[in-house]
């Protein structure tokens, strides 16, 4: 690290270096003036370095500091020595040492910062942060958040490409095609009236390369979404993307798990992974056991299915759904029998937020006798409960019933969360991934009147099932596959269909006509005539992952300059207009709401 400027990092220096001759430059994190002494903690992003002047000793030192305030940028020269007996710093890795300093430089002063840098401050605007990013990244604890990031990435890069794999990066101005969600679109000067697209993934072009012999690619892609705010989300964000050639659903699962595995080990070693191997669910227990495709396995408290208990009991509220083809899930939740009408009024709350048209609860006295307004009509089947949910004196039991399956044991699946939350279950240093595959292939859209992919277009149909693709599309089953870790889905992907006729076929259900297809997806359809080999991959997103890791609460505290919900950018004031001629070049105008 030794350059013109320095020859050490503040983080360097420890006992070992006393007496001998140092030169440090960074930024004044905090001054303390004691008479003829001033204490300086200087920073960088390695670490903060205490540093003193005295009068005495180098007055022209002293007095060079003396104007010195937070984040002017300096350079000391002087020798390092031990503390002082009984001012020793614990917190600080150099906090033996200190620098007795005998030339002090200002090479850049600062302006008073709008907040400050030296002190974590609950509840600080936002937007002020992300208007002057640059200082707030200087803050320790966001640096450490950048930093875990920067090492992720290079443990995804070692990692595969021990394992084989070629980084080979793909076009970010391409041909716009329907992914989802809408495309940011880039006019072209040189062919008016026509506009490349920013890709929402490579997804057509690494099985491209597939087709092309690269049998094992990988990036950290950009990608960009021109999506409606919607929580933590970006318009641009970063995905591990990663695909295989001559592989089945088990091979892709079993690459990734090595390197989701190998990653957090180097990254984050003091973070125990919960499961070795990673469990694997299919879609239909994973939301039969946990109300999700993204479960938390860190707890337990897993969903029941109580159809068969109250089949036969006369309550309106549980027979309609059954008598529909629907559910009725139950979770029991250990010592909360007892809780006030407020809190249950929560809850019910929570689960109509998440679709349910109420929530039965009903507490287990001591003599495991049931209360609650369902209670009276459950009185003949108090045992049979008790032993579905496995509930016992002080619990609380809480039952969501739909006609929609998915529907109540979603509502019952977030209950879930919350509850596990509360008491404390859902613990923030352990690392839980989890597989979810064998998703449904297509989802019915009622309002389009049409069949969508679940997932991916392009994912390949478990092989037994594709006789039953025009006959029984809402019963095939992709070879999908989601990676979820402690509750968030960090990636998905699939095997892909590598056979045009039956890509053909996969597109037709979902509403494409045969011209629709060659105009969107043409140089893939042409491509597989010309040796497609069978390939599968994923595309992991780095941004969650870093977030999961650094225990951040949004994707915000891990991204080195985000946008806001809005997809502004307050620091470069982005998005903005741009000039007239610019526009005439483009053969563009601007057209005024009415």
């Amino acid at each position: 690290m030794s350059t013109s400027f320095r020859t050490h990092t503040c983080g360097e220096l420890r006992a070992a270096h006393a007496a001998e001759r140092v030169t440090l430059s960074g930024w004044v994190h905090r001054r303390r003036d004691h008479g003829n002494l001033a204490f300086f903690d200087l920073r960088d992003r390695h670490g903060i370095t205490q540093i003193v002047t005295n009068a005495d000793q180098a007055a022209d030192a002293h007095a060079a500091a003396e104007p010195t305030r937070n984040e002017w940028v300096v350079q000391v020269e002087g020798v390092v020595r031990a503390r002082p007996e009984g001012t020793i710093n614990t917190e600080l890795a150099s906090g033996e040492i200190e620098v007795a300093v005998d030339r002090f430089t200002v090479l850049n002063p600062s302006k008073v910062p709008p907040f400050y840098i030296n002190e974590e401050q609950a509840g600080l605007d936002e937007s002020l942060r992300l208007k002057h990013r640059y200082l707030d990244l200087r803050r320790p604890a966001l640096q450490e958040r950048i930093l875990l990031r920067a090492r992720l990435s290079g443990a995804i890069r070692r990692t595969l490409e021990a394992e084989g794999f070629a980084d080979i990066e793909t076009p970010t101005l391409i041909r716009s095609t329907p992914e989802g969600a809408r495309d940011f679109v880039v006019p072209s000067r040189q062919q008016p009236g026509t506009f490349y697209a920013l890709p929402q993934s490579p997804q057509q072009l690494k099985q491209l390369l597939m087709v092309a012999g690269y049998d094992r690619y990988y990036q950290l892609a950009r990608c960009y979404r021109d999506e409606d705010s919607r929580g933590d989300r970006q318009p641009e964000f970063t995905q591990l993307d990663l695909e295989m050639s001559f592989v089945a659903e088990a091979d892709v699962m079993a690459m990734v798990e090595r390197v989701a595995l190998a990653v957090s080990r180097e990254v984050v070693p003091d973070r125990p992974i919960l499961h070795d191997p990673i469990p694997r669910l299919t879609y239909d227990e994973a939301m039969a056991r946990y109300g999700s495709d993204k479960p938390d396995i860190r707890f337990g408290m897993e969903l029941v299915e109580l159809n068969d208990v109250v089949r036969d009991v006369d309550f309106r509220v549980f027979a309609e759904p059954i008598t529909s083809g629907g559910a009725v899930f139950a979770i029991s939740v250990p010592g909360c029998g007892d809780y006030s009408r407020k809190q249950l009024d929560e809850l019910i709350d929570l689960a109509k937020r998440h679709g349910a048209k109420g929530l039965v609860h009903l507490s287990v006295d001591a003599d495991g006798a049931l209360h609650g307004p369902a209670a009276k009509f459950l009185a003949a089947h108090e045992a049979e409960l008790l032993g579905a949910t496995g509930a016992s004196a002080g619990d609380l039991v809480l039952i969501v019933a739909d006609a929609d399956r998915v529907a109540a044991a979603e509502a019952v699946g977030h209950i879930r969360l919350e509850m596990g939350e509360r008491l404390g279950l859902r613990d923030p240093s352990v690392l839980a991934y989890v597989w979810v595959h064998r998703f449904p292939m297509f989802t019915w859209d009622a309002d389009g009147q049409r069949w969508d992919a679940t997932h991916n277009p392009f994912s390949a149909p478990v092989p037994e099932d594709v006789e039953r693709m025009e006959s029984d599309p809402g019963g095939l089953r992709a070879q999908q596959y989601d990676l979820a870790l402690n509750g968030w889905e960090l990636g998905g992907g699939s095997v892909r269909i590598h056979q045009r006729p039956l890509l053909e076929r996969a597109f037709a259900l979902m509403g494409h006509s045969v011209a629709g297809m060659r105009e969107e997806f043409g140089a893939l359809l042409d491509a597989l005539e010309y040796g497609a080999p069978p390939h599968g991959g994923i595309a992991i997103g780095i941004d969650r992952w870093a977030a999961l890791f650094a225990d951040a609460e949004n994707i915000r505290e891990v991204m080195a300059f985000p946008k806001t919900q809005s997809g502004t950018d307050l620091m470069m004031d982005a998005p903005s207009s741009i000039a007239v001629s610019q526009l005439d070049e483009l053969r563009l105008r601007i057209v005024e709401d009415d």
